[in-house]
């Protein structure tokens, strides 16, 4: 069993240089304000292309949208692909474990991933970076596919007192031979219109929340953290390696939307 560490000034800072590195990424679309970018894999890593979104936000401070980002009551409320997200347990002062599961494209089966969550705010940088790992009481489920989040997460920069860019990056494994049409339309379409979606709902989180526990933020007064705590050595890595493929190549698309992205946004 691999052993887990929560994410240390290291870990940040790597993640924060691979969303503002420019080289080696090929772009996928660009226009208004949001850009798509991807990037094929290393040849002795996981041969899972990374994916990188940026959108410019207008309106909204960097704080607003890390808290946005934080805030899961609000995103039940504003993402319609979600089915179930939760936090389980405590690790850390920065750092907890979580569930979500959520649809995909029509005819593919939904996906889920069980997360280690870790966040940190560097001078007017705000990030939140996951990765998969096995909880004793969280197995894969019959009814789901079990995604494997490698490295995902949010990088938010300030550019004046009332906006910022947010860059999402993500090298997630969906466990499946999935259609040319999901990965083209993920990096065309969905990605962008996730980012847009998301960028609606900064607008209106700052109403929302004056009406649902205004002070309550844990992400900002741990304190305020009233999950159960967990230690690390209860969790383990949780590698695609060890999970059943799907092949869902042969499947054509259904044009009743069910979801608005394939891939983990958690």
């Amino acid at each position: 069993m691999e052993p887990v560490q929560v994410p240390d000034a290291d870990a940040f800072r790597a993640f924060q240089d691979q969303c503002e590195a420019e080289s080696g990424w090929q772009s996928r679309y660009s226009r208004e304000g949001v850009g798509v970018w991807v990037q094929p894999p290393p040849p002795a890593g996981p041969a899972v292309h990374t994916v990188k979104c940026c959108i410019d936000i207008q309106d909204v401070p960097a704080e607003t949208v890390y808290d946005v980002l934080h805030d899961i009551e609000y995103r039940r409320k504003w993402d319609m692909n979600v089915i179930d997200t939760h936090d389980i347990a405590r690790l850390a002062t920065n750092a907890d474990v979580g569930y979500y599961s959520w649809k995909c494209p029509k005819p593919l089966k939904n996906r889920d991933v069980v997360t280690l969550r870790s966040w940190q705010v560097v001078d007017k940088s705000y990030m939140i970076i996951n990765f998969s790992v096995k909880h004793p009481q969280y197995p894969p489920r019959k009814d789901l596919v079990r995604a494997v989040s490698i490295l995902a997460g949010y990088l938010v920069q300030s550019t004046g007192p009332n906006s910022c860019t947010l860059t999402y990056l993500a090298q997630v494994d969906p466990k499946g031979k999935l259609p040319k049409w999901v990965v083209n339309k993920a990096s065309q379409y969905l990605a962008p219109r996730m980012l847009k979606k998301m960028q609606k709902a900064c607008l209106k989180y700052p109403s929302w929340k004056q009406q649902h526990n205004v002070s309550v933020k844990p992400w900002l007064y741990p304190e305020q953290n009233k999950l159960p705590t967990m230690m690390l050595s209860d969790l383990a890595l949780q590698h695609a390696a060890s999970l059943e493929n799907i092949d869902e190549s042969s499947l054509s698309e259904v044009k009743d939307e069910r979801g608005d992205h394939s891939g983990s946004e958690n």
